[in-house]
């Protein structure tokens, strides 16, 4: 994921403490919003803990009505907020739309599976505690921020707000300075629905305000963006010792097997290295070929790629690269991997633009290139020749990243999956670990850590509450400066019965 930048190309700031969004394909302004100060944020924080009390306090019923409520208020809505989507990442509206699609499914299972996975539970006490009852429940933090990111302003942060809200919390929504309008329609919609207390609220402006956020005394902060920007946000939150959720991008790779299908597995890596220009942090951006199949799988891939085009008519199937200074980041990896041996089968150094980009098929590509090295970003594939799978895990898993991975292959799929250094893995299939509720979604390494996503979605957003309660007295009281020696000896006996025999 890109970094986000102080005051970035992309948006406009004048004298009145506002700033302007953008349309990346003609530079139109789309919208006009405030730049919140830290004071502005603090209020804003304060306003959600009186929130927060009561939205907990409806309980995981009334909350799953008023989130059931606003998903079919966004169902009805999808057009409009999909343009909105269009006119801020410039991205087309078809794409747009299945982003929200996909939010819209993880609304629902947030709001079914809530009291399932965060209701009380008993616990054994086990032997030496008998009399005691032991339960545990997992119950609001109180306040979460989010800070989201530009490339799919909805599906993200709404993999963290979706189940901050379902778990109990209220939230404060800082969206990237690249689609400040999507994340007003969003806050706008919820507060349709949900309008007696500020549950979910907006600010918005640059990094000083997302700063502010961090250090504003929320309960938990989640972030989606780049490492670096991950690294300051941890050091802000560190002041108060607020727990972070980062979600820091990726490099990753799809594997391709001898028995694999080839024309979906080529299909697969030109969809997801090239969707959405590229800027898919669970994009495909490294591929990994077996040797008795490379020469058919390229061929496939050039052919598929070769009828891909960016640009902003209705027939373009990508539209351009949102934040402006990714286009340099993209023109040096191609540049880079080119100086250094590497041929381009589609695109190629021409292929970088003023605001678009477009496909570049790259092979023979160095693995300590900058191509294969860092996240590019870009409607960009390298594709290298492996001897065996074997060969191919050990350079997937030869990065500093660790967030999604593809592999297609029929006897070996799962095997291969596990052997991944990854959060996810789709097997025979691209990013569909995205789209399934159900699953966690998050990285290692420099791609992050936590869970959005699935029950470990919404326990990050959760504190786990243990209760022990004394249901009878005790025939021996451990816990009383009156245990007698006669005690001890009897404690001694039993545990020596239950745990002091040889294997």
């Amino acid at each position: 994921m890109t970094s986000v930048q102080t005051k970035p190309a992309g948006a406009e700031q004048d004298a009145r403490g506002t700033f302007d969004s953008l349309d990346p394909a003609t530079d139109e302004v789309v919208g006009t919003y405030p730049i919140h100060t830290a004071e502005d944020v603090a209020e804003a924080v304060a306003r959600a803990r009186e929130a927060a009390a009561w939205w907990a306090g409806l309980g995981f019923a009334e909350r799953a009505e008023r989130l059931r409520r606003w998903k079919g208020m966004i169902t009805r809505r999808v057009g409009q907020l999909a343009e909105v989507v269009h006119a801020e990442t410039g991205k087309p509206h078809a794409d747009a739309a299945l982003e929200i699609v996909l939010a819209i499914d993880h609304l629902e299972w947030a709001a079914k599976n809530a009291r399932k996975v965060l209701r009380q539970r008993k616990r054994s006490s086990g032997l030496l505690m008998a009399n005691q009852s032991a339960t545990v429940e997992y119950q609001p933090l109180g306040v979460v921020g989010v800070i989201g990111p530009w490339n799919y302003p909805v599906f993200t942060p709404m993999g963290s707000i979706i189940y901050a809200l379902a778990a109990g919390n209220a939230v404060v929504f800082k969206p990237s300075e690249y689609t400040p309008g999507v994340g007003k329609w969003l806050v706008d919609t919820f507060a349709d629905i949900v309008s007696e207390h500020p549950v979910l609220q907006l600010v918005t402006g640059y990094g000083e305000t997302g700063a502010a956020l961090c250090r504003s005394g929320v309960d938990k902060l989640a972030f989606t963006g780049s490492p670096g920007t991950g690294r300051k946000i941890m050091a802000a939150c560190a002041e108060n010792l607020t727990p972070v959720l980062i979600e820091a991008g990726g490099k990753d790779a799809l594997l391709v097997d001898e028995d694999a299908d080839l024309a979906a597995a080529a299909d697969a890596a030109v969809w997801g290295g090239m969707s959405n220009a590229g800027q898919t942090c669970v994009g495909v951006e490294r591929v990994y070929v077996h040797e008795k199949v490379y020469d058919d799988f390229v061929t496939k891939v050039v052919d598929i790629a070769g009828t891909v085009r960016s640009g902003s008519d209705p027939e373009a199937k990508i539209g351009p690269i949102t934040m402006p200074a990714q286009l340099g980041i993209i023109r040096r990896h191609i540049a880079d991997a080119l100086a250094r041996g590497g041929r381009a089968l589609v695109g190629g150094s021409d292929a970088v633009g003023d605001r678009y980009v477009q496909p570049t098929v790259l092979v023979d590509v160095p693995e300590d290139s900058e191509a294969v090295r860092e996240e590019t970003f870009g409607p960009t594939l390298t594709i290298a020749k492996v001897h065996d799978m074997d060969e191919a895990v050990a350079k997937a898993n030869d990065t500093r990243y660790g967030l999604g991975a593809t592999v297609f292959a029929k006897r070996r799929g799962m095997e291969l999956a596990r052997r991944l250094r990854s959060g996810m893995t789709s097997v025979n299939a691209v990013i569909s670990f995205a789209g399934i509720p159900s699953l966690p979604f998050g990285g290692i390494g420099e791609s992050g850590f936590g869970r959005i996503h699935g029950p470990e979605g919404l326990k990050e957003f959760a504190r786990p509450k243990a209760i022990a309660r004394q249901r009878f007295k005790p025939p021996m009281n451990l816990t009383s400066f009156n245990r007698s020696a006669k005690t001890d000896a009897q404690v001694a006996k039993l545990i020596t019965m239950l745990h002091g025999k040889r294997r």
